[in-house]
């Protein structure tokens, strides 16, 4: 499991357009992982409409977002292009970052067997360590906003 003081580890996803991007693409960034269950799910369309409301903040931070979730690139495109989000959204299909980071989350929907991403926050900082870890208990629960926006500033 990636802990608060562990090495962020790297990983390459696909974003809407396809093109892979890597965590170690941001190395002297702050970054924040949303990782999210799935587009067009309501608490999700919240969460990362919230990001994006934060955006200047957190770019003036000197900082990135990252949607992550097992969604595809289409679904993901279309996702940002609803809600005019202006950061990277990243598709984890074959859920190896998700699993890395422990951030997994089995039976959405009352789907049996069913593996997507929970909703969770991890803020990496700029040498590439973990310092902050939010998981929900379940995805029906919202991060502290305002908490992750100024604890990354801070970084």
């Amino acid at each position: 499991m990636a802990k608060i003081g562990d090495a962020a580890p790297d990983f390459t996803l696909k974003n809407t357009d396809k093109i892979n991007v890597s965590l170690s693409d941001y190395r002297g960034r702050s970054v924040i992982l949303a990782f999210y269950p799935g587009a067009f799910t309501g608490v999700c369309d919240k969460e990362m409409c919230a990001f994006q409301d934060n955006l200047g903040n957190l770019n003036d931070a000197e900082a990135v977002v990252l949607g992550i979730s097992v969604d595809s690139p289409w679904a993901n495109a279309e996702f940002a292009r609803k809600y005019g989000l202006e950061f990277t959204l990243l598709s984890d299909l074959d859920r190896k970052v998700v699993k890395s980071y422990d951030a997994s989350f089995v039976g959405l929907g009352g789907i049996e067997g069913y593996v997507c991403a929970n909703r969770v926050v991890i803020v990496i900082d700029k040498s590439g360590i973990i310092q902050y870890r939010w998981v929900a208990e379940n995805p029906g629960v919202e991060p502290d906003y305002e908490a992750v926006v100024a604890f990354t500033s801070s970084l």
